[in-house]
């Protein structure tokens, strides 16, 4: 499932995935945590179509919904050392953490943090891009802390679709760049370390003079993830085109 407004490539496939803004809100038709009378309806009208697509979609939304309702999401109370900031990531952080608890059968889970547009005024220890970095961190520890012993049981990883420039640009921010790093957490992860090659920054060592050479496929990353904690086997369809060879990956888990 993804806590989104839309389903993420990542989890688009035959295996059915559901993405919602909001555990708490997510209703159809007005099925909420008090069903309407139209919501009833709605309900009837998917059990009574005679297309196959739409009968099998509508079980599986209402489902959803009876299953997220009997987490009580309104009364959810965090763990007393899981401190969750006051921002979006955090709040979809602690809604991942409710469901993983309440054993609903969720396998992957996605969402993401906006804001790493610093191209002005970017800052450097205090600024728009470390209070980010803060946000970003301090919502992973609660996360982290709220799960408690079932931590153990969760890979976290994450990726950015671009990095920064490794120069500052006349503005006082960094535009958009070529690689960036990934965090990978969870209990059977080998960390403390760094993986991967350091291509360094000086000028020739730069992606076009500009930008952090990328060293690792980041498909290298997941695919060991996915087949490490998954059991995925066939990874060449889980990254169509990858080629991946499990003698590439990098020993993360």
């Amino acid at each position: 499932m993804a806590l989104s407004t839309d389903l993420p490539r990542t989890l688009a496939g035959s295996i059915p995935a559901l993405a919602i803004s909001n555990v708490q809100d997510f209703a159809v038709g007005g099925r909420g945590p008090k069903p309407a009378p139209v919501a009833t309806a709605f309900e009837s009208m998917y059990d009574q179509s005679g297309d196959t697509l739409l009968h099998t979609a509508g079980d599986s939304t209402f489902e959803a919904i009876r299953m997220l309702r009997s987490t009580d999401p309104a009364h959810y109370a965090p763990s007393p050392d899981a401190r969750y900031p006051d921002n979006p990531f955090a709040k979809n952080m602690k809604q991942i953490t409710q469901l993983l608890k309440a054993n609903l059968g969720v396998e992957a889970a996605f969402t993401d943090i906006t804001g790493w547009d610093t191209h002005q005024n970017q800052g450097s220890t205090e600024g728009q891009l470390s209070n980010r970095l803060r946000d970003f961190s301090d919502s992973i520890a609660a996360f982290w802390r709220d799960m408690g012993q079932d931590a153990e049981n969760v890979t976290l990883v994450t990726m950015s679709e671009f990095g920064r420039t490794a120069h500052q640009n006349g503005t006082g921010g960094t535009d958009h760049g070529h690689a960036n790093v990934m965090f990978v957490l969870g209990g059977n992860v080998k960390g403390g370390k760094v993986y991967g090659k350091w291509p360094g920054i000086s000028e020739h060592q730069l992606n076009e003079g500009r930008d952090l050479a990328i060293t690792t496929d980041y498909r290298n990353v997941l695919g060991e993830v996915v087949a490490k904690t998954i059991g995925a086997t066939n990874l060449e369809l889980t990254f169509p085109g990858a080629k991946l060879n499990p003698k590439q990956f990098l020993g993360l888990v």
